[in-house]
Order: structure tokens, then sequence, then C-alpha cells
């Protein structure tokens, strides 16, 4: 299979899944999706950034070779020298962001659901993914759903030894933002995925000129939506604070987790009701 046709392959099998899978559909209504139709992206290992995370990120922070070998119980020198890394953006369906827009202090039902139920359905897709590549005689992990997936906590907060986000940068599909977000051009209310394989794949073009391209406020200082929004006090003009974020989901939505019978209700309030909730807010 030639590169041209493998990345129609796996970029129909992608779209094909989002749209018909029963489990992209809120619980109690299946008329309604969770996520719009995809964006999806390619990246080679090849690439300096993947070497480049374990100092943006942490050491830990696992390279595509690295993540395929702990998979297949091999030695990164076992593999081959290139291998691919095909990501996606699953973008927040409108009615679920457009009830996040109303909330002041906490996330809408709506929200959480995609939080939680969407994430299950991200996890099917990986695994959908791993499982078609390995039918056609390739090697594939999807890093997010692995045993060795773990997070961690250093003095910035917490963080992964795979991000999603960050193999979505190296494959061009999008920014980060003021609010550590990942804008893409379907904007920043989304969930990402990866899958590492060693299906030969071309890489997509990365045209942004630094790592934070499509947020206003790194453009021309406008904006500050997020910061305003942040029901934590968690965003600034300095960025991000994780600790803060991370406390507030946990602790003051602790009581929405319990009424609402799910795990994580995400906050996304800094993803909604601002410039860059559907879309690239500085593309001309």
């Amino acid at each position: 299979m030639k590169q041209k046709e493998a990345r129609a392959f796996i970029e129909n099998e992608i779209k094909d899944f989002v749209k018909t899978s029963p489990l992209n559909r809120m619980p109690d209504n299946p008329e309604q999706p969770i996520f719009d139709a995809p964006l999806i992206g390619f990246a080679s290992s090849e690439d300096p950034l993947f070497t480049a995370y374990k100092t943006i990120i942490a050491p830990a922070h696992l390279t595509p070779h690295e993540a395929l070998a702990i998979a297949l119980n091999k030695k990164p020198e076992e593999l081959p020298a290139k291998l691919s890394i095909i990501t996606w953006i699953l973008p927040i369906a409108a009615k679920t962001r457009q009830s996040n827009r109303l909330q002041k202090e906490a996330p809408s039902r709506l929200w959480a659901n995609t939080r939680w139920y969407g994430e299950q359905f991200n996890d099917a897709l990986r695994t959908h993914v791993v499982n078609i590549l390995h039918e056609k005689g390739y090697m594939a992990t999807a890093p997010a759903i692995q045993p060795y997936f773990k997070t961690f906590t250093n003095e910035k907060g917490p963080y992964s030894n795979w991000s999603e986000r960050h193999a979505a940068y190296a494959a061009g599909l999008g920014t980060f933002s003021l609010s550590d977000g990942f804008i893409t051009e379907k904007g920043i209310a989304h969930r990402c995925g990866s899958v590492v394989t060693d299906m030969p794949l071309s890489p997509s073009y990365r045209s942004a000129s630094t790592a934070f391209s499509n947020c206003l406020y790194y453009a021309d200082g406008s904006c500050k939506r997020c910061v305003e929004r942040c029901p934590a006090g968690a965003i600034t003009e300095k960025g991000h604070d994780k600790i803060k974020c991370r406390d507030y989901t946990y602790a003051a939505l602790k009581h929405l987790r319990e009424e609402w019978l799910v795990g994580n209700t995400g906050c996304g309030l800094c993803q909604t009701k601002v410039p860059c909730e559907f879309k690239n807010p500085v593309k001309k």
C-alpha cells in the first residue's frame, strides 16, 4: 500500500468510526453525537520534537520508539528506524459547547458526559485503529491506553509520559494557548488521541511559526477571555496553573461527579464562550 493510499485508508477508518459508532452518542440520547467529524494528522518519529519533549515536558515522556517498544516487549533499536504517529482531534458537538457557555462555576451536564463517556469512545477509537493496523500486518500501539501510561506531578503540576496534545502539535493539527489548551482549525473544545505504528505514512505539514501561533493573546496581546472564564483563577497572563486547575476540578466539583455518576466532569469553561471555542481565531 502506497503512503497516499495508506493515509486515505486510515483517515476513512477514523472518520467512519466517529460517524457510525454507537459509543459516540450521549448515553441518554442516541440521537445526540458527542463529537463532530474529526481532524486527522500524521507525524514522523524522525521529527526532533519527540526528543525535545523530554526536555519541554519531562525526561519521562516517551519517544514513539519507546512507546511502541514497551508495548511489544521489545527494545527500541529492534524497531524500524522510522515510525509514524497517527493523531486525531474530536471536536465537541455544538449543543454541548452551547450548554457550557452558560456556565460560570461548573460544567454543564452535557460537558461532563462528554468528558466521561466521550473519553470512553476515544479509547474505543484508539483500540479500533490499533486493531485495523494489526489486521494489515503492522505493529501499533495507543500509548494512552497502555498499562505503562502514567500521570506524574512536578513543580509545574500534572503531566503524563505521553501527551496527546504534543503528538497533535507535531502532526500540525494546531498550537497551544494561554490556558494550556490546544487550538485547532476546529477550535479548542475537543478531545484528542494518537497511535504509534510502523506503517509508512508521510507526515502532515506543520505550518505554525510558533507553538502558540493560534492564540490571540500570544499573537497580539488581546483576548484573555479564558482568564475571565476560569472559576479557579488558574489562568493568568503568566499561563496556566495546572495544580490550581486540578484541585478545583477534583475537589470543588466532587458533588457533581457523585450526582451525575461520572468519574470525571472536566470543566471546560476556558474552552467555551471564548474566541477559540470552535475555530482558529487568528486565521483570516
